[in-house]
């Protein structure tokens, strides 16, 4: 045996991970077809769209695709036939966190994965590299061999990598382009280690070698949900001190500021704000904690816990401080929500706080305006549905507004919610907004982006999460 030479890649899913990844693979590949393949006829679509109206917002993903498709780079509903002439295939499918049955709410619902292993095993004719690339529960990889190898025809072969991504939304193709590293798993045999070296062998087109990291096929599996729980645990726990700010008078941001000075701390991920979002942070601590009960481990389930435990607190104290400023009510008042992605920079609203905070204002019979420069008016109806399941959305709609503007949300409304860190936002005219609201105006900044001594000069009342009113 010897390593393969990849020339033809298949990625099962078209979403937030195989999408862009794929993208940037056929762009620094450009002697290999890419061939990503979705059963969502829309989403293809969207991705062939002759204007480039990609299915999905990254800074700099339209650019990678209008060099690369068409050339190298294609987007299909053909699955088989893919998955027939790939050398290599990604299985980057959706792993959401379960939401009935065994583990419910915390464990990785793993459907799509195996549908996608056991089409893989029906349709493929030659030896296969499967290279898991969703987010998954340590040892899932067995779970696919034991499916390809039960169900693969006489003479075929597969080996089975994990390739975890390491993306934040965002910056994901600067990320891709320079990655801090590339994580390979393999089983340690020499089948394993020659496909493990054949994948290497792709991303060394672009990355130094140096930052390609081979390892166990476990532990790759467990690293990813490993820097996922550890960031989250870092916001968290500057959230936590971020209570303790407002209550004693102390500035967050000077705080972190100063413990970010710590060479053993550093100043990355200590930036308070309303709460983490994004598909995997959450997910990724729930799944740990899943795993960790499962191995009998309650002590360590409970730790990983309170990490989420901590970011719902942060989303509730939010609403309540709200709720506190506006003389304890909020029933029939207008309040602007500015943001609805989790995260400047992206369309992604998966867990974003901005959803937490406006159930909570709707449940207190308040009237919502929401603006966000990229997330589509179907997506929020749909997230505020799943959020408020006993409310019709015809009832939603009676007490939320979605519009095209900032200036146009916060127009006559007696608060305005940074929910979302947009740069747009800090550009306000807030002169202009003020002198359109009700009075006294309030402004709460969730994500620490404004200047709220020049707001209070303009007249705002500003509540900044982390910094205290005592002097």
């Amino acid at each position: 045996m010897a390593p393969v030479k990849v020339s033809k890649i298949c990625c099962i899913g078209a979403g937030y991970v195989g999408g862009p990844t794929c993208a940037v693979v056929a762009l620094r590949c450009p002697h290999i077809q890419v061939t990503i393949v979705d059963l969502n006829k829309a989403r293809i679509d969207a991705w062939n769209s002759p204007n480039f109206e990609l299915p999905i917002y990254e800074p700099g993903l339209e650019e990678v695709v209008r060099q690369a498709r068409g050339r190298n780079l294609f987007f299909s509903t053909d699955v088989d036939k893919a998955i027939r002439e790939a050398d290599l295939i990604f299985v980057s499918v959706n792993t959401p966190t379960k939401k009935s049955g065994v583990g419910a709410g915390f464990a990785a619902d793993l459907n799509y994965v195996e549908s996608a292993t056991r089409r893989i095993a029906a349709v493929a004719t030659t030896n296969k590299i499967v290279v898991e690339k969703s987010t998954v529960p340590c040892r899932t990889a067995e779970s696919m061999r034991t499916i390809l190898e039960a169900n693969s025809k006489p003479g075929t072969r597969f080996d089975i990598l994990s390739n975890p991504e390491f993306l934040a939304e965002g910056t994901a193709i600067a990320d891709l382009f320079k990655p801090d590293r590339v994580l390979i798993g393999s089983l340690q045999t020499q089948e394993g280690k020659d496909a493990c070296q054949s994948l290497a062998e792709v991303y060394a087109n672009w990355v130094p070698r140096e930052r390609i990291l081979t390892v166990g096929l476990w532990s790759s599996e467990l690293s990813k949900l490993a820097a996922n729980a550890m960031l989250a645990q870092r916001i968290s726990s500057v959230n936590a001190l971020s209570a303790i700010c407002e209550a004693t008078g102390a500035n967050i941001d000077e705080v972190a500021h100063a413990v970010g000075f710590d060479s053993r701390i550093g100043p990355k991920f200590l930036r308070a704000s309303v709460g983490f979002g994004g598909s995997c942070f959450q997910k990724d601590i729930l799944n740990l904690v899943y795993l960790s009960e499962s191995l009998h481990l309650p002590q360590v389930a409970e730790y990983w816990r309170q990490v989420v435990e901590m970011n719902e607190y942060q989303k509730r104290r939010f609403s309540k401080t709200v709720v506190d400023t506006l003389f304890n009510t909020i029933t029939g008042k207008h309040i602007a929500v500015l943001g609805f992605a989790f995260k400047a920079d992206t369309g992604d609203t998966r867990e974003s706080a901005s959803i937490s905070l406006i159930r909570d204002f709707l449940q207190e019979k308040a009237y919502v305006t929401i603006y966000d420069p990229k997330v589509e008016e179907a997506q929020i109806w749909l997230d505020l549905s799943e959020a408020l399941p006993t409310w019709p959305l015809e009832t939603i709609k009676k007490h939320v507004s979605i519009v095209h503007s900032a200036l146009e949300a916060c127009t006559q409304k007696e608060a305005i919610v940074i929910a979302t860190e947009w740069k747009e936002f800090k550009e306000i005219d807030w002169q202009a907004v003020y002198d359109g609201m009700s009075k006294p105006a309030f402004v709460f900044d969730g994500r620490m982006i404004l200047n709220a001594d020049e707001l209070q000069k303009i007249g705002f009342t500003v509540k900044v999460i982390g910094r205290g009113d005592r002097l």
